[in-house]
């Protein structure tokens, strides 16, 4: 398979896409937007399991998204790449938050 993308510019893989993904987070305080909502859903599901309430489940969505897109429209002045590449970018907000926590990307 190839490295570029497709004749309607969308990637062919999560490693074309990637890139891009970091370049629409240049913002510092969008990237923290985004980390502080990872870490919270992640705090959610841990709350879900501990209580064994479904509530947190709900909150995780809201949770993350709500961080995320406060980031991009409030900060990054643009729109989210939720929009347009919904599985690569929550695969993005994962693999970004892996990133921070190795010191491979900055907040």
């Amino acid at each position: 398979m190839t490295d570029t993308p497709a004749a309607d510019g969308a990637p062919r893989r999560f490693a074309e896409f990637y890139p891009v993904y970091l370049a629409e987070h240049a913002n510092r305080n969008c990237r923290r937007m985004h980390f502080a909502g990872s870490l919270l859903v992640l705090l959610a599901l841990a709350a879900a399991v501990a209580t064994a309430d479904a509530r947190w489940l709900l909150a995780m969505p809201v949770l993350g998204y709500g961080f995320a897109w406060v980031g991009h429209f409030v900060f990054e002045k643009n729109r989210p790449a939720t929009f347009r590449h919904p599985w690569y970018s929550l695969l993005g907000d994962w693999v970004m938050f892996r990133d921070v926590l190795l010191g491979r990307v900055r907040l």
